[in-house]
């Protein structure tokens, strides 16, 4: 990872290896403390683990971002490329959902997600994403397990759960070694620690 000064951003350096990303929602919106925005996300993943080369390691989400430890599998498709397409695809995806429900917080999300898009020449009409990821490359064994760790903990240190492996989109409950709940639409993982050189 490294600070591109001309962008005023982090970007991906070495495109193959491990990186800690975070994915927040524009005005820090909750709009995670609702299950189907979360399902979409979760099969986002899967879609995009299918088809499009991407290694989720691990992942929470928590109401208003998403932390994940993902990677790139296809030599062809390099993980900013991935991220780009995934953010892009879900956003479209979220904003579907929010424009067909009977939420009430519709009212209000969607002049913020409006406004967020006016800003910046990229979008037609909404923003749901912020626009940077802060990627920090995970290159040795003592990064990826405080990562993993700040990762896992987040929902507790919210006071959301009192132990990470009970948190459901999440995954804490792989990495503790405990059996999955197909019910829980959990996602599976492959382990970070089997990804570094």
């Amino acid at each position: 990872m490294q600070f591109d000064l001309m962008r005023h951003g982090y970007i991906i350096s070495n495109q193959k290896a491990l990186h800690f990303v975070t994915f927040t929602i524009v005005g820090w919106v909750s709009l995670f403390s609702s299950q189907k925005y979360c399902d979409e996300i979760i099969s986002s993943l899967r879609y995009y683990i299918k088809h499009q080369g991407l290694k989720v390691h691990a992942y929470v989400i928590m109401t208003n971002h998403v932390h994940a430890i993902l990677s790139a599998s296809i030599p062809k498709n390099d993980l900013s490329s991935i991220i780009g397409r995934f953010k892009s695809f879900t956003s479209k995806r979220l904003l579907d959902l929010i424009m067909n429900d009977c939420d009430h917080r519709r009212v209000w999300m969607l002049p913020v997600f409006s406004g967020e898009g006016a800003k910046h020449v990229r979008n037609k009409y909404y923003q749901i994403w912020i626009q940077n990821n802060h990627p920090i490359e995970l290159s040795n064994p003592k990064i990826l397990k405080q990562r993993l760790e700040y990762l896992h903990q987040n929902p507790v240190n919210k006071g959301i759960v009192e132990h990470d492996w009970h948190y459901l989109y999440s995954s804490a409950r792989q990495y503790a070694g405990l059996p999955g709940k197909i019910e829980l639409n959990m996602l599976d993982v492959e382990f970070g620690f089997d990804y570094l050189p």
